[in-house]
């Protein structure tokens, strides 16, 4: 689930990290291997997934280990995405309250490593048939040559449209900028309904422009800030003007549910959205009958078409007083089972390549559309700053679509932010 980029700040280094010691205090019994190899003691997970459709699906894969391992027990915690990074962080510091297992945004995992918080994994149960894993999926646990977390999901964005109100107002799906204006006047022309919900709240529902644009955030390679050069400019241009010409309506906060609930309810006829939301929309009244639902990559910007790649992994909390078991509830949650069981439940995109022959995938319709979109997203870079990055951008995307800032003065803001954060880089 991605409902919201935290905003985060950067921790200061700590003087002394909390290496794989275990001094810190998860809150979980201690437990192990007892001499005999059988596990024990308890296993705290803190998930991010939407609450009141995944979660309900996670909790119970996750508490079903205790089949496989009778004498641990899982503490299941749903904790809010948008207070994930930042709770976590200030836990981990402390050394009291840190989960044994987090699900780690993408962007987190070189952060949390770079803290000295995660364990490494290599040579433990969690890394079982590691070469399984999509390349893509495995480039965001990785962090100065050590792995640091399993990649449990992968995702990425695409435009969901209403077919019904699409074939009522007698349109194709947009396949560029200029064709989502057109559309969605006629659209509006011909049912009343507003073409696009953009979310204004989340600087990730920007990437697609900002890519769209042949533009970046940075290019780590060198070192560089590129979101203030002209691409960057152009793709703010462009959602103000999705805004300012009816094309699409926004908010500047609470755009997770106000979102959903204009598309679940037929107000608008489209969103960008991912895998995360396919449960959570089919529960919309104009949903019940699946079918109404489709989904195609995003219009494409001056630049092309561009979406970016997300994901979640799982990490293992190094001051857990539990390894053993943690890696091992790590390697279930990320296992060919149960990611055959996640995707055929939610839809959501495996992260193991042959997870994606089994018939409850193969033959899973959203699965095959996000497949290619994610092949082809642009990654993200893998720096501990990357989930950082969003918080200067939040800001000013969310200026520029409700008209306090210029397109200009948001794009040279977000990079002098950027500079300071990110020292010596040009």
């Amino acid at each position: 689930m991605r409902r919201g980029i935290a905003a985060t700040a950067l921790v200061a280094a700590l003087g002394v990290t909390l290496a794989a010691c275990g001094s810190g205090d998860s809150g979980s019994d201690n437990g192990g291997s007892k001499g005999s190899g059988e596990l024990s003691g308890t296993v705290t997970w803190w998930d991010t997934s939407t609450v009141g459709s995944e979660d309900k699906v996670f909790k119970k894969i996750a508490e079903d280990f205790t089949k496989k391992h009778p004498k641990v027990t899982v503490k299941y915690v749903n904790v809010p995405f948008g207070e994930a990074q930042n709770k976590f962080k200030n836990a981990a510091q402390s050394g009291s309250g840190a989960p044994d297992v987090i699900r780690s945004e993408v962007a987190w995992t070189p952060e949390f490593a770079d803290l000295g918080y995660l364990a490494p994994l290599e040579g433990t149960a969690a890394l079982k048939d590691a070469d399984d894993f999509l390349d893509q999926a495995a480039a965001s646990t990785k962090y100065n040559g050590k792995t640091y977390a399993v990649p449990q999901v992968i995702d990425s964005m695409g435009i969901f449209y209403n077919k019904k109100i699409f074939k009522d107002a007698g349109v194709e799906v947009p396949k560029s900028i200029d064709e989502l204006k057109t559309v969605s006047a006629k659209i509006k022309e011909k049912t009343g309904k507003t073409g696009l919900y953009l979310r204004g709240d989340d600087p990730y529902w920007f990437l697609s422009f900002l890519y769209g644009e042949g533009g970046d955030l940075v290019d780590a390679e060198k070192k560089t800030v590129t979101i203030d050069g002209e691409p960057g400019v152009k793709a703010l241009k462009v959602v103000k003007d999705l805004v300012d010409s009816k094309t699409a309506i926004t908010d500047a906060t609470n755009g997770w549910d106000n979102m959903q609930a204009a598309f679940k309810d037929g107000k608008v006829a489209m969103m960008i959205n991912g895998p995360w939301a396919v449960a959570d929309t089919y529960a919309g009244k104009e949903f019940t009958d699946k079918a109404n639902l489709g989904i195609a990559p995003v219009p494409a910007g001056s630049g092309g078409q561009g979406a970016p790649q997300g994901g979640h992994n799982l990490a293992v909390y190094a001051g857990s007083k539990n390894l053993d078991a943690s890696y091992a509830f790590t390697e279930y949650m990320t296992s060919v089972e149960t990611q055959t069981a996640i995707a055929k439940e939610l839809s959501l995109l495996p992260t193991r390549e042959s997870v994606y022959i089994k018939p409850d995938v193969a033959t899973n319709e959203m699965i095959s559309f996000f497949k290619p979109v994610v092949q082809k997203s642009v990654e993200r870079p893998w720096i501990p700053e990357g989930g950082s990055l969003f918080e200067p951008v939040k800001v000013e995307y969310t200026k520029v679509l409700t008209g306090q800032t210029t397109p200009e003065a948001g794009a040279k803001a977000i990079g002098e932010s950027y500079r300071k954060l990110l020292k010596d880089w040009k």
